[in-house]
């Protein structure tokens, strides 16, 4: 191990090595100009908040990590004159400095950046759509969406499964629904304040009935301190069927 190691040898790691290490780190940086093309190119506000919250973290650390492996494969390029020993403890210590670096990534990516996301997620939901005759649509509140929903549609929002957005071009009376998960999103925490709370499971205590409202009951559990909550909702009535 404390013998050095012949020239030649090391000519060809650091010619080679220095390819490779632009490889994988031009890998990580065509992931991130990909996704963030993605985003440029994508122009309904609806499929930008689909691919963001399904994408976005996990593209980051991808991207990320290879252009870690890069970078950490580059600084090792450089030997003139060394022993395998050497080498070896070169190759360590930039292996724990990159696996530092990348847990410190990886917790901002997980408990810091969603409140980011949360923010243009919210903006996207709510920018105002435009019907095909280049008008701006309304959104429709709770009460008057249900019109435009068929009975599935409703039993899903009343299940709070998921959440409908309809937009209304009130001129030509232009429709456009718009679906989300309503157990997709974290919420923050009251105990850690990340927004690593989610949803574990749901559990229907009082099914609902034409003359009476039900009850869901929610349980959460934060993804980074342990905390475990739950919350009670209203089902709302179900509605009587109209005679045919």
């Amino acid at each position: 191990m404390t013998d050095p190691i012949s020239p030649s040898l090391l000519e060809a790691w650091n010619t080679y090595g220095q390819y490779l290490a632009y490889a994988i780190a031009g890998v990580g940086v065509l992931i991130l100009i990909g996704h963030y093309l993605k985003l440029l190119t994508t122009s309904d506000y609806k499929s930008r908040y689909d691919y963001i919250n399904m994408h976005e973290i996990n593209l980051l650390w991808y991207g990320f990590v290879l252009i870690m492996i890069g970078a950490a494969l580059y600084v090792n390029t450089f030997h003139d004159k060394t022993t395998w020993l050497w080498f070896f403890v070169w190759v360590f210590v930039s292996i724990m400095v990159a696996m530092i670096v990348g847990v410190i990534v990886q917790n901002v990516l997980k408990f810091y950046y969603p409140f980011f996301i949360e923010k243009r997620l919210k903006k996207l939901r709510y920018t105002p759509r435009v019907s095909p005759e280049g008008r701006k649509m309304k959104l429709l509140s709770e009460e008057e969406e249900d019109v435009y929903l068929d009975e599935g549609m409703q039993a899903e929002e009343d299940a709070f499964s998921v959440d409908y957005d309809v937009w209304i071009d009130e001129v030509s009376g232009y429709t456009k629904i718009e679906k989300y998960n309503g157990r997709l999103h974290a919420l923050q925490c009251p105990e850690c304040n990340y927004q690593t709370l989610k949803v574990d499971k749901e559990e229907v205590v009082q099914e609902a009935t034409e003359t009476e409202e039900g009850e869901l009951m929610k349980y959460f559990t934060c993804g980074y301190c342990g905390h475990k909550e739950r919350k009670s909702f209203n089902i709302a009535r179900l509605r009587s069927q109209e005679p045919v």
